[in-house]
């Protein structure tokens, strides 16, 4: 790293990032690091997801440094920013997984119904048959939001899309797979 990018202003030194120097986004590590590090740790209350929330906000940033605006604010509270909303989709999806699990445990403890497991295997398959007729983006985020556990950012990311396709995608497929449902006598709330 030369002397040169540590003299370099933050907005100068996001150029030099979206312009693909690794030295340049160690430089702006070296800056905000530990201040998106401990925002996330005391978001999460653990040292390990705080340091993946870090390590995903400077991947970001390294994708997509032209998403920095020096106009709205400073890099730091930009990657602060990054930084907070990631470790609140973290918390969001814990308790999402933690509310599927329990739900899941408490269907397991019910006592066996074979006229409901009839009525689930036919749902199952009449919802198998309606994602079917999905399109594959509508398919792919509908299953990686739902069936993933994924928030729509991170759906997003995964997929390299805007997080306003994905949501549209999920929100048109859903709409579709109600209708599909509804035509075969299947309710959905």
């Amino acid at each position: 790293m030369g002397p040169d990018l540590q003299t370099l202003s933050d907005p100068a030194l996001v150029v030099a990032i979206g312009r693909w120097r690794p030295e340049a986004l160690a430089e702006a590590y070296r800056r905000h690091g530990g201040a998106v590090f401990a925002l996330a740790q005391r978001v999460l209350g653990d040292r390990a997801r705080a340091e993946d929330v870090t390590q995903t906000v400077f991947t970001s940033l390294w994708e997509a440094a032209d998403r920095f605006d020096p106009e709205r604010g400073s890099l730091r509270v930009f990657l602060l920013t990054m930084g907070h909303r990631r470790a609140i989709d973290m918390i969001r999806s814990d308790g999402r997984r933690r509310a599927r699990e329990e739900r899941l445990a408490s269907q397991a403890e019910a006592p066996y119904d074979l006229e409901r497991e009839v009525w689930d295997i036919s749902v199952a398959d009449q919802l198998r048959q309606a994602l079917g007729e999905l399109s594959e983006g509508e398919r792919q985020a509908i299953g990686m939001a739902y069936f993933g556990g994924h928030t729509y950012r991170e759906v997003a990311e995964l997929l390299g899309q805007p997080e306003g396709t994905v949501k549209t995608r999920i929100r048109n497929g859903l709409q579709r797979l109600r209708t599909a449902l509804a035509d075969t006598g299947v309710e959905v709330s």
